[in-house]
């Protein structure tokens, strides 16, 4: 089943913005019951991140493709998994909707709906660490699309889950949500000034995994519903 671009458009935007108040609203209150652990915290932000991720992927995948993400949608257009003019439409509504989910994850812990970031993530290594964890993102989702599109979601979680530990960044992937993650003061938080290397990072090891899998595996999916979660009844090609 073909959904319209107006209820592709809202999939995108709650999914993004239920990924984002995850983020930030297990980040909070992992910060706040860890009594000043910042390794117990992580480990809070870190399941509750891999768990929503997965759950979402699941409930929007058939609708939307469940991109909730800028770069996997410009990586998906250009392999013509969606038309390059939805792209702009898409990457509006998650970006809007990480903001959107944000806010409601500050106002759900009794914060003001936004704040610009104090939390420095600046310098080299967190730029590649961002590059290095977009695209082992891209290359999960290209692989399991080709081969075993039915475990994509939990592919994508799990490694999503594993990235928060073994990039320094804690593997953000993500530039809707770092955007919304720099409209927050709280233990997710970017500062806004250190955001744009790591979009730029981002897209960059997105589209770098897209043109190798495009090399390795020249045979892709044809529509943006079946880059993570297949139609029903189908497998993605």
């Amino acid at each position: 089943m073909k959904f319209n671009l107006r209820a592709r458009t809202v999939s995108e935007f709650l999914g993004t913005a239920f990924l984002v108040a995850a983020v930030v609203g297990s980040g909070i209150m992992g910060e706040r019951l860890a009594g000043g652990n910042a390794a117990i915290a992580l480990l809070a932000n870190t399941i509750a991140t891999g768990a929503a991720l997965a759950a979402l992927i699941l409930t929007f995948g058939p609708i939307s493709g469940a991109h909730f993400n800028p770069a996997v949608t410009l990586a998906d257009a250009v392999e013509h998994g969606i038309p390059w003019t939805e792209v702009p439409v898409y990457i509006i509504a998650q970006c809007a909707g990480g903001i959107v989910g944000a806010g409601i994850a500050h106002l759900m812990f009794g914060l003001r709906w936004y704040s610009l970031s104090s939390h420095a993530r600046g310098g080299w290594a967190l730029i590649l660490s961002e590059f290095v964890a977009t695209f082992g993102l891209l290359s999960v989702i290209w692989g399991c699309s080709r081969f075993r599109s039915s475990v994509a979601p939990f592919a994508v979680a799990s490694y999503i889950t594993a990235a928060y530990w073994f990039t320094a960044s804690t593997s953000f992937a993500n530039p809707a949500v770092t955007i919304a993650r720099s409209l927050s003061d709280t233990f997710a938080g970017i500062r806004p000034a250190d955001a744009p290397l790591f979009i730029v990072a981002q897209v960059a090891g997105a589209l770098a995994a897209t043109f190798l899998f495009a090399w390795l595996v020249p045979c892709l999916p044809i529509q943006a519903q079946e880059v993570l979660v297949p139609h029903r009844g189908q497998e993605a090609r």
